[in-house]
Parts: structure tokens; C-alpha cells; sequence
């Protein structure tokens, strides 16, 4: 159970900031491989992880993804887009925990976005009171034969699908 809450605890911070929310009107990012390296520090303890995988994406799961962040039960959702930079606010409840969160997500052209985003969780979920994730994504090309929009393809090789199958 502690494992799957923080994995629920990364993904709602991740998704909150993904460089794909076409209501604030930022730009759309190029169709096909991404490189994501991501940074995270967990407190308390300053517990630090990094890591990187590669996600095959398309404007569809991009749209869709983002309509997932917006539509999350518990959760409410403010965000802008003005000179190349997207900003967001939410406010969730899982359980009995409220989560604030804040980010940024600065475009670099089509094919590179850097984003920023902190969350506090009152009481600790997880034992995690506060979280800062920074995550670098860069087009790298096209998707590999046979994978998917949706395809998240970790270090290890191992692939995991995100999207509609």
C-alpha cells in the first residue's frame, strides 16, 4: 500500500504539470519520443531520485492525459499560459490528505519543455509531507516499431502502456 501511494503521489505531481493543457492555449509538443529525466526530494528526510524513460506520444494522448489531470475526482485545477511558460495551481483530497500543489512548465520550442512543481500533503501521505520535482523532456524522434501512444518505455526496457489499448 505504501508503495502505491507513492506512486499515486508522483503521478498526481507529474501529471499536474504536463507540458499539454490546451485550455491555457500553450503550444503543442512534436508527435513521437520523448526523453523525460525526472528529479525528485521527499521530506521530510530530503530523500532524493532521479530517473529517465522514454514515452511515445501524440497530440490524442497528450488531450487526453490532461483531460484526466483536469477531471480528477477530489481535485480542483487553476492554470495559465503566457509567455511560453504554463502555470498551474490544484488542490486535491485523497482520502484524508489535502494536496497543494504548484508548477510551472517552460517551452523551449516544440520540442523541449522543463518543468518545476511543488506539493505539500497535509497530514503526510506516505510519509511525505512535501514533494519538488523537476523534469526535463526532450523530442528525440520517431516511436520505435510497434510502440504506441501511450508507451512508457523505462531504462530497464521494460514497457509499460499508459494509453487506450
Amino acid at each position: 500500500m505504501k508503495k502505491m501511494n507513492k506512486k499515486m503521489l508522483a503521478s498526481a505531481a507529474a501529471t499536474l504539470v504536463l507540458p499539454i493543457a490546451n485550455a491555457a492555449n500553450p503550444p503543442e509538443v512534436k508527435e513521437g519520443l520523448w526523453s523525460i529525466h525526472t528529479q525528485s526530494i521527499d521530506n521530510p528526510g530530503n530523500k532524493k531520485s532521479e530517473g529517465t524513460y522514454t514515452l511515445c506520444r501524440n497530440h490524442a494522448y497528450d488531450q487526453a492525459a490532461q483531460a484526466r489531470a483536469k477531471t480528477t475526482k477530489g481535485c480542483t485545477l487553476s492554470e495559465s499560459f503566457e509567455g511560453g511558460k504554463y502555470s498551474s495551481q490544484s488542490h486535491c483530497v485523497v482520502g484524508s490528505t489535502v494536496i497543494e500543489s504548484k508548477g510551472t512548465v517552460t517551452f523551449q520550442g516544440d520540442t523541449a519543455t522543463h518543468s518545476e512543481t511543488h506539493a505539500t500533503y497535509t497530514p503526510a501521505m506516505a510519509g511525505v509531507s512535501e514533494t519538488t520535482m523537476i523534469m526535463d523532456q526532450k523530442y528525440v524522434g520517431s516511436c520505435p516499431a510497434g510502440a504506441v501512444p501511450g508507451d512508457r518505455i523505462g531504462a530497464d526496457g521494460k514497457v509499460t502502456h499508459l494509453g487506450k489499448q
